[in-house]
């Protein structure tokens, strides 16, 4: 492998690449540590470092931002309003003809959508920036002047905004210029930068008498969870293709026969159902948070009993969250597989499953197979996602706060980047970090 980086560092436009990459990281961690304006980083702390109902959520939202949350710095709502852009415009692709004739034009349709989702980004990220601020003015008091200063208001607002706005920037040039997708690097950089921090913690708190058996069972956890995460992604069921058409040749009609292969993966939606799953378990709790204080009693006492009871720490929270993020598994991967339309454009090239009539027959016989197979990789990403409360409940370590979406996306990241490297690698005859 080491002789690999060399090669790759060989190779002035690959050595490019890669500097390029690492320059505009080294760029995302600068704006990082920039704050916006008037926010009270004392009560800040509080919203992390206390024991109220809230922190929980907060630093699991600080994980996803690469740290940033914590100090409120411009960038602290990450690229992840622009990825709920993404998954909705994906959604609405299937449902909207105009964007479903979009997505078949080839890189022109794509270039259109993508800026709908760089528009339908903006809105959504004044709206996110909105909630997040005023959770913590009215939980922690954290921006004091919040809700009786316009220009305040508009000022963390639009600075948030311009931050998320920046980062897709950012993200968009890796992609053009760098290595791999630029931003799922821009979030891997972000839970990387958090690593040697939750090191530290966890030094503290073997420190403090957590035994040595459960950091090492928990970390036993952490291992084969990334080797659970590996086999899944790359697991897949290949369904022979054969092909035959009709050619002219010397004045004759002749028929050419090949042969290729479906590949149905056993995780077709990646990390996008626990997002879902987050997004939508998150809510409750933040919408309650404004109504712990109201003057209505029953109002008052339901915020409170969602307060306390959705969170990531309790059983209920984590039963439901499982339950979710596997039917969110079998939804996504239902609408991305629909919106291929992969028996339809195997009948047009001249493709058949062998034993499968072509067109509805194949659709479904397709359907079939994918679902079968999506039941294991929902299963073992419900299981990812609750598996870090198992861990602690079994553990005992309870102050670590790395969560198992982190490491689906830093595994994830790190596979892709690496087959990009490994196919740069051979086209230039150079043995590659894989192929050994």
């Amino acid at each position: 492998m080491l002789q690999a980086v060399i090669n790759a560092f060989k190779i002035a436009d690959l050595r490019r690449k890669i500097l390029f990459t690492l320059g505009v990281l080294v760029l995302f961690r600068v704006i990082a540590h920039i704050p916006v304006p008037g926010v009270d980083f004392t009560k800040l702390q509080n919203a992390f470092n206390g024991n109220n109902s809230l922190s929980g959520l907060f630093n699991i939202l600080n994980i996803f931002s690469g740290g940033t949350l914590q100090s409120f710095s411009v960038a602290a709502m990450g690229v992840y309003p622009y990825i709920t852009a993404s998954i909705i415009i994906q959604l609405l692709t299937g449902v909207i003809p105009r964007l479903s004739e979009l997505s078949k034009e080839g890189e022109t349709g794509r270039n259109q959508l993508n800026k709908y989702t760089t528009w339908l980004t903006i809105p959504l990220a004044a709206l996110q920036a909105f909630g997040q601020a005023q959770l913590l003015n009215s939980q922690f008091q954290a921006l004091p002047l919040f809700g009786s200063d316009l220009l305040l208001t508009l000022t963390v607002i639009v600075s948030l905004v311009a931050g998320t706005m920046f980062l897709v920037w950012l993200g968009e040039l890796i992609t053009e210029n760098g290595i791999g997708q630029g931003i799922s690097i821009i979030i891997f950089g972000g839970i990387v930068s958090r690593i040697p921090g939750q090191i530290l913690q966890l030094g503290q708190t073997g420190a403090t008498g957590t035994s040595i058996f459960s950091l090492a069972l928990f970390a036993a956890i952490g291992l084969l969870t990334v080797v659970g995460i590996i086999l899944i992604n790359e697991g897949q069921r290949r369904i022979p293709v054969h092909y035959s058409r009709s050619i002219m040749r010397g004045g004759r009609m002749m028929r050419q026969a090949g042969s290729s292969f479906i590949p149905l993966r056993v995780n077709s939606s990646g990390m996008i159902p626990l997002i879902f799953a987050l997004s939508i378990m998150s809510f409750p709790v933040i919408v309650a948070g404004f109504f712990t204080a109201a003057s209505n009693g029953v109002v008052r006492d339901a915020a409170l009993w969602i307060y306390g009871n959705f969170q990531p720490s309790t059983l209920q929270y984590n039963l439901i969250y499982f339950v979710m993020v596997v039917a969110f598994t079998f939804f996504y991967t239902s609408v991305v597989f629909s919106q291929q339309r992969i028996a339809e454009n195997l009948q047009k090239s001249g493709g058949a499953v062998p034993g499968i009539r072509p067109g509805p027959n194949t659709d479904r016989f397709l359907t079939t197979v994918l679902t079968r197979i999506t039941v294991g990789g929902a299963v073992f990403l419900g299981i990812v996602a609750v598996l870090p409360w198992i861990a602690s409940q079994l553990t005992g370590v309870q102050q670590l706060n790395f969560t198992s979406t982190s490491l689906l996306i830093l595994v994830g990241v790190a596979i892709d980047t690496m087959k990009q490297l490994e196919s740069q690698l051979l086209m230039r005859r150079y043995e590659g970090f894989i192929n050994r």
